[in-house]
């Protein structure tokens, strides 16, 4: 079994839970700040291990109106000063090679968007930056897929590999999550991180836009965290309805201290008599 060390948090399937928390797309310096901030306290209260994620730029909006984001520039000077500042581990998407060159100089974790999980160059590319990749699961692939992925990262030296389970495309505009991939991913080895918001997600739901169910996010997290996983993946924001993107399936802030202190209960028992391998 791997883990996977990211600055002072260990992802492992048999370690304590860790979050990769925080808003959907970056904003302002201030706004990334507070939310670290707090969810730092939150997951240092609860004895959570804690890696904060924000997008510069969402590539995959539904319509050509949607918000993209800051860009590349601003947000890595973004993400480096949250790092410096709070001082924990940040993670970002990206969505083609020069990215990945661009954001491993700078970010802890590289994630690969479930649209882009067979892109084998970009897949290289991000190993070949010696940071830590998460790959998210496309919505078409099977968990029993995701080992070739997985080996094309691992074929670049890097081993510090981290798989997210995000949801499968069911019908149109929905999305189910099959518990059962978690355990499957979990038996490459790598670490299995289940993402509570994107799984409760409404693809282009909105016609313009994307829908969800925020109110089943912390569902999708207590279900995974009762398996076992490494970690949850949670986009969190104090105005969810307010936000710039996929605001209806983020969870609203002033609810994520209690909820990792429900998760981390859960992790505790589920450590115990652990049915992943």
């Amino acid at each position: 079994m791997n883990h996977v060390q990211i600055g002072n948090v260990t992802f492992g399937n048999d370690r304590p839970l860790a979050l990769i928390a925080g808003p959907c797309q970056l904003e302002t310096l201030d706004h990334a700040l507070m939310i670290a901030e707090k969810m730092a306290q939150a997951c240092a209260d609860a004895g959570a291990g804690f890696v904060f994620k924000a997008s510069y730029d969402k590539a995959n909006r539904t319509s050509l109106k949607g918000r993209r984001g800051i860009g590349i520039d601003e947000g890595l000077r973004m993400l480096d000063e949250v790092r410096r500042r709070i001082g924990c581990p940040v993670l970002t998407d990206v969505h083609d090679i020069e990215q990945a060159r661009l954001a491993g100089a700078v970010v802890d974790v590289i994630q690969i968007p479930a649209f882009l999980s067979r892109q084998t160059d970009l897949l290289l590319a991000a190993g070949e930056t010696g940071a830590a990749v998460n790959i998210k699961k496309g919505q078409f692939l099977a968990p029993w897929d995701m080992p070739n992925v997985a080996d094309k990262v691992a074929s670049t030296g890097n081993r510090r590999i981290m798989l997210t389970e995000r949801g499968v495309s069911f019908g149109y505009n929905t999305l189910v999550a099959d518990m059962r991939s978690l355990p499957i991913m979990a038996r490459t080895g790598w670490p299995v991180i289940m993402d509570a918001t994107h799984s409760v997600q409404q693809p282009g739901g909105q016609g313009g836009s994307s829908g969800g169910q925020r109110e089943f996010a912390p569902v999708m997290a207590r279900a995974a965290v009762a398996l076992g996983v490494a970690g949850v993946f949670i986009e969190t924001h104090q105005d969810p309805d307010n936000a710039p993107s996929d605001g209806p399936n983020m969870v609203h802030l002033e609810r994520m201290p209690g909820l990792v202190a429900s998760l981390m209960r859960f992790d505790a028992l589920a450590k115990s008599d652990p049915v992943m391998g």
